[in-house]
Formats: structure tokens, C-alpha cells, sequence
């Protein structure tokens, strides 16, 4: 009887998905059984060792688990121990993560107490975790913001970016529009100031209008500086995104700020998106403040 072929420990990969609460990580670790992945959900964490050599030594092949808040103290030896395996098989790291504010709505619909007890209020047990969590957070690769992704956003984000990932690595490009008197994203990789272009804000008819309107978008598209930034960005982003791409990056946050996030940070936004996914690139688009007044 022909023995079971040994897998070269190479050849294998443990995927391990952590984050906060309400992140996301039960939705990611679905997509990781959907593309075929071995999935353990809260596997205890002196228990990853030996499941890391199971995986490098036996007929799995790829593997994904979850480790998270639900581990308590012993979250402290993670960071140790998650060297050690890096060591024996490959491994990667992913860490979800959400804006507070989404973490707390997630939790207000879902009428599902935090993990850390309901002994504090939500937003106190997210500040917490987020303490708790940061020397793993340190570690992770990539760091996936899920605040502006549905559940199948996100799935479709893992299986783009695992899907057969040995011979194409897909990046999904995250384009928004903000205002910086309301701050600049934290998840930002790139940050682009479009202030230095004629403001619709001054003109009447359009302060109550947004970059989406065509009257507006039409007055910021009068101006040779406006279609010169929008080229010349373009041609840099199309350059530097196939960069991204061979340092394994699976998702990029571009973000256009002017004042207030209405009006010419919103078109620009909007003329870039147009341009990348020209290019062949998977690409969302988003206008963080755009309603805000």
C-alpha cells in the first residue's frame, strides 16, 4: 500500500488571521475555507506549534486559523511563538482591524457583547484590545483596515490576494476623498493635498454641490493645473502600483484631501479611480466627508 506523500514544509503555508473584535475575522477565515485552506477557528496558541508541524508533515497543505482577544494572558507569548513557527513552515500573519466608530456601530447591530465582558462600555473594551493587540499588530503582514469593506468585500479582497498567489498577486486599490479639518485617514499609504486648486466652496451656486456634480466637476476641470495633477498622478500611480504589487502588498489606500472633502478632492478622487481601473487595476472608490458640512 503506497504511503501518503510527505509535503515539503516549503511548500507549505499556515496563514494566521488575528485582529480585533468585529473586524471581520470569521468572514475572512470563511474565504480562506472557500479557496481550500485547512480552517481552525481560536485554536489555542500553545497548541499552533504542533498544528504547524502537522501542516508541514502531513497531506495539509494549506492552512488557515484565528487567534484572537479570546486567548487572554496568553496573547503575550504569541509573539515568540509565532517566530519559532516562521521558522519550520512558511507563515503569514494578517491583522484586521477597524475605525472605532465602525467597531462600535458593528456591535450595536449585532447586539453581541465585546469579548472583554460587558463590565466596560464597547468603546472602553475596543481601546483595551487595541492595547493588548499591538505587539502581534507590530508583526502583521498585511494590516487590513476592514471599516470600509461589506462582507463581501473583504472576501473578495482574501481571495483575490491568496487566490493561487504563488503565480499572481492581485492588489485591490483603495481611492478616497477627504477633508482635513476632519483629519487624514489613518489607513492612508499615500496622501495627495489638492488644496492648491481653485475651491468651488467660494461660488455660490456650488457650495451646497459636491465634486460629484457635473456643473462642479466641470468648473475644477477648467483649470489646466487641475487636468495636469490628475495626468501626472495617474502616470505615478501606474508606475508604482506593480511596485506595491512584488512586495506582496494586497491592498493600497490612496487618499485626495482639500478643505472640506466636497468638492475638489471628491472629483479628483473620482478622475483617478477612472484612470487606474483604465489600467487593469482593481479599484474602489470612497468619499469619507463628503456629506458632512
Amino acid at each position: 500500500m503506497p504511503k501518503t506523500p510527505v509535503v515539503d514544509p516549503a511548500q507549505s503555508e499556515l496563514v494566521i488571521i488575528t485582529g480585533l473584535s468585529g473586524s471581520g475575522k470569521g468572514t475572512a477565515l470563511k474565504a480562506f475555507e472557500d479557496l481550500g485552506y485547512y480552517a481552525v477557528d481560536n485554536l489555542p496558541i500553545d497548541l499552533i506549534p504542533k498544528f504547524a508541524e502537522l501542516a508541514g508533515s502531513s497531506k495539509i497543505k494549506h492552512a488557515a486559523i484565528v487567534v484572537d482577544i479570546r486567548e487572554g494572558a496568553a496573547l503575550d507569548r504569541f509573539p515568540a511563538m509565532y517566530k519559532r513557527v516562521r521558522r519550520k513552515i512558511r507563515t503569514r500573519l494578517i491583522f484586521l482591524e477597524a475605525d472605532d466608530p465602525m467597531l462600535i456601530s458593528r456591535f450595536s447591530e449585532t447586539r453581541r457583547p465585546h469579548p472583554l465582558g460587558t463590565g466596560q462600555s464597547v468603546a472602553a473594551s475596543i481601546r483595551h484590545e487595541r492595547e493588548a493587540l499591538e505587539p502581534i499588530r507590530r508583526l502583521a503582514d498585511p494590516i487590513i483596515n476592514t471599516s470600509k469593506f461589506n462582507v463581501h468585500e473583504l472576501r473578495e479582497t482574501i481571495h483575490s490576494t491568496f487566490r493561487d498567489h504563488r503565480h499572481e498577486h492581485k492588489i485591490l486599490v483603495q481611492v478616497t476623498s477627504f477633508g482635513y479639518r476632519h483629519g487624514v485617514p489613518g489607513d492612508s499609504d499615500l496622501v495627495f493635498d489638492v488644496r492648491f486648486l481653485p475651491n468651488p466652496n467660494y461660488i455660490p451656486a456650488f457650495k451646497h454641490l459636491s465634486g460629484k456634480h457635473p456643473s462642479v466637476a466641470r468648473y475644477i476641470r477648467s483649470f489646466p493645473q487641475s487636468m495636469e495633477f490628475i495626468e501626472r498622478i495617474s502616470d505615478l500611480l501606474i508606475y508604482l502600483i506593480p511596485h506595491y504589487i512584488r512586495e506582496g502588498k494586497s491592498y493600497l489606500t490612496i487618499s485626495f484631501g482639500c478643505t472640506g472633502g466636497k468638492h475638489r478632492s471628491v472629483l479628483i478622487t473620482n478622475e483617478i479611480r477612472k484612470r487606474l481601473t483604465a489600467a487593469g487595476f482593481r479599484v474602489k472608490e470612497t468619499h469619507r466627508d463628503v456629506k458632512k458640512s
